[in-house]
């Protein structure tokens, strides 16, 4: 006896779009997710896809018709609500394109809540394009099965940064000049928190005398090694993530299970 396909078809495509879906909904799909769809992904009428929407969580979504300029999908059934994402903010030093990109990208897979570029002395970059941004972070978050997008805020001086920082987050400052070993502090304080990480020529001496100087400020050191800035970026949030966020939660729910959390009209 041949095994019962599973539902959804695990490699069905992954989108996000800017509407709030609910049962039962016409989607109209046209762009580039239209021709990544019909043209690279090969969907046609009947075929699954899944649809997230940044509000009410993942859909399973059957295709009606699927063309050039615009793919047709009915929303047929709620997977997973929106997840509960751990409570970290990266505030990471603008770098070059290529750099930053990737940090954009690896942020939004390993879980980071938001994404607040920081700009600084010694950085090599001054402006970001958000709107290229925004693409990398969907993207990324369409690979890793996300069902929440990071925020992304605007670029911000660091002096912008520390005026008026919430003492009750704790703001881990990776600081080549020493500090905390990363993972006891990291375990050593759960909560609301953020990670500050310097560009390639790191903090000159007042900005580390000024993130010293704020209250909630953790120095840390991220071992034995002189990592680049999206080096750094990576290992500091995957750590974090192991000792203080959702890594090591056994009750994460099943990508087919709806959340035992969401509101009852979207079980």
């Amino acid at each position: 006896m041949s095994a019962t396909p599973a539902w959804p078809p695990r490699s069905a495509p992954r989108l996000f779009l800017t509407t709030r879906l609910a049962a039962g909904d016409v989607q109209r799909i046209e762009g580039q997710q239209a021709h990544y769809l019909s043209r690279v992904m090969r969907v046609g009428p009947g075929d699954t896809i899944i649809l997230c929407d940044n509000a009410t969580g993942e859909w399973a979504a059957r295709v009606q018709s699927a063309g050039k300029r615009s793919v047709i999908a009915e929303t047929v059934e709620l997977l997973r609500c929106r997840e509960d994402v751990p409570d970290l903010v990266l505030c990471v030093a603008l770098l070059k394109k290529p750099r930053f990109d990737l940090v954009l990208e690896k942020a939004t897979e390993l879980g980071v809540r938001t994404i607040q570029p920081v700009i600084t002395r010694r950085c090599v970059a001054d402006a970001l394009n958000a709107e290229r941004a925004r693409t990398i972070i969907t993207e990324a978050a369409e690979q890793c099965a996300r069902t929440a997008l990071p925020e992304l805020a605007l670029p911000v001086t660091l002096a912008g940064i520390l005026r008026g920082w919430d003492p009750a987050r704790t703001l881990y400052f990776a600081d080549e000049a020493g500090g905390a070993q990363a993972a006891d502090a990291f375990a050593a304080r759960i909560g609301p928190a953020a990670l500050l990480i310097g560009p390639e020529g790191g903090f000159d001496d007042a900005e580390r005398d000024a993130v010293r100087a704020t209250a909630a400020a953790r120095a840390i050191t991220l071992g034995p090694r002189v990592l680049r800035a999206e080096t750094a970026a990576i290992a500091a949030v995957s750590l974090w993530m192991g000792v203080a966020g959702d890594w090591a939660d056994a009750r994460a729910d099943s990508p087919a299970t709806p959340s035992a959390a969401c509101p009852p009209g979207l079980r």
